[in-house]
């Protein structure tokens, strides 16, 4: 006997609510283990692969690559062996999702047939593009509408979608994100075939409709959507305040060579500046905090959870150094390295991205020597560090050439005031100018 099991797409955590599925790992008869991955899927925050919780034969796939799927949505189907009654039952799951145990769950029986015989999930009929024959048109749908996803429904308002007149290619004609999607396409074509005509007999011209003329939209979704959210958030909520301080960081790059020449693992400008800021942080507790605003409270927090700025190929990306306040040189550098390859992979965790107490963002990797940027909500600061060059420089009252760097603070003016924002970018700007300052304060 066997059970035919759904697996849905679980929760991945963080509040996220959808992905978009990248690459499917198995193929519809394959046989899977118990928490092998079958799929590839992309979050808001990071690329996932999703190990399936029942072993068996894979009986159906639900969404092409690049569909985005709501949680709870079936991704595929499995065949299961049922015990004979006396035997005892396999071994579940050991990889806990959420919404799912770690044994299968039940299910209601169905007949299973031998493996080659299993049916393959027929592709979705095609709602554009009707065949020449003619075709009786369809009854307007009456009833519920098959959608599941709110963010399908959002989609089709926002363009002027009827999801009363579309099928859907989900299961049991579910209406998907890339039905709609299709329809918007459609739609793009037929407006192409009448500016052409337009060009032919062209009528007269008229303004566009609100000042606003037609152009490429973007959507706003996946990261890119969940940046902006943030970056809206932190504009909308933390009143924020910036100062800055250039420094002379030749004996800085100095301490680093020697250290590198030293032996041992290689030591970044990264890592030597997080260990800075850690230092600075202690010293002024009031930066490293969250604001409470239902309690009307600042928590200041113990632990330093260091945030920095990644730039890959998927956008701008935070990773997050737990802990860093109890690492050293060498072991910010590793973690850096770690960190900044999974995310150019696309591999990191939402635990991996979340959870940052204080950003460092070191914007001189673009070449540009200042900034304000924008405070990593609900975080109070973030340090920003641009290029370090060649600069004229007073030094020891005799003007010469130095390394010079542009340090700024963007800070919550909620949990502190001026004095104590510029004495940590003073602390900092110390360290930078005499490295011993920090072996001193230690």
């Amino acid at each position: 006997m066997a059970q035919v099991l759904e697996f849905k797409l679980p929760d991945l955590g963080e509040g996220l609510t959808e992905a978009s599925i990248v690459t499917w790992l198995v193929q519809v008869g394959d046989v899977v283990a118990v928490d092998q991955p079958v799929v590839e899927v992309e979050t808001a925050k990071a690329m996932v692969e999703v190990p399936c919780p029942y072993g068996g034969v894979v009986t159906a796939r639900f969404g092409e690559e690049g569909t985005e799927l709501p949680v709870g949505s079936p991704l595929l189907t499995v065949a299961v062996s049922t015990p004979a009654e006396g035997e005892g039952d396999d071994e579940g799951s050991g990889n806990v999702l959420v919404g799912y145990g770690t044994a299968a769950a039940p299910a209601r029986r169905r007949r299973v047939r031998r493996q080659d015989d299993l049916p393959v999930a027929a592709p979705a009929a095609p709602t554009r593009n009707a065949p020449s024959a003619p075709v009786p048109e369809a009854p307007p749908r009456s009833g519920p509408v098959p959608v599941i996803s709110p963010l399908v429904r959002k989609l089709a308002r926002e363009h002027g979608v009827d999801l009363r007149e579309l099928t859907g290619s989900g299961p049991e004609g579910l209406i998907m994100r890339a039905d709609v999607e299709s329809a918007m396409r459609e739609t793009v074509r037929v407006r192409a075939h009448v500016a052409e005509a337009e060009v032919v007999a062209p009528a007269p011209a008229q303004a566009p409709v609100g000042g606003i003329a037609d152009g490429i939209r973007v959507p706003l979704r996946g990261l890119r959507g969940a940046v902006a959210d943030k970056l809206t958030r932190s504009r909308r909520e933390i009143p924020d305040a910036t100062c800055w301080v250039d420094a002379d960081a030749t004996e800085f790059m100095h301490a680093r060579v020697a250290m590198n020449a030293a032996g041992g693992e290689k030591i970044s400008v990264l890592a030597l500046l997080a260990r800075i800021c850690t230092a600075a942080l202690a010293r002024y507790p009031e930066l490293n905090s969250r604001v409470d605003m239902e309690a009307r409270e600042v928590v200041q927090l113990d632990a330093v959870h260091l945030g920095f700025a990644a730039q890959t190929e998927r956008g701008l990306v935070v990773p997050v150094v737990k802990d860093a306040h109890v690492r050293d040189a060498e072991s910010l550098s590793a973690e850096f390295a770690r960190l900044t390859d999974a995310a150019r992979a696309g591999r990191l965790t939402p635990g991996e991205l979340t959870g940052g107490t204080f950003t460092l963002n070191n914007y001189g990797v673009f070449g540009v020597d200042g900034s304000t940027p924008i405070i990593n909500h609900p975080e109070a600061a973030m340090l920003g560090v641009g290029r370090i060059i060649p600069k004229p420089w007073v030094h020891h009252g005799e003007l010469a050439v130095r390394q010079v760097v542009q340090l700024s603070l963007t800070f919550d003016h909620r949990v502190c005031d001026g004095g104590t924002a510029g004495g940590f970018l003073r602390y900092v700007a110390d360290c930078v100018e005499q490295p011993a300052v920090l072996l001193r304060t230690l």
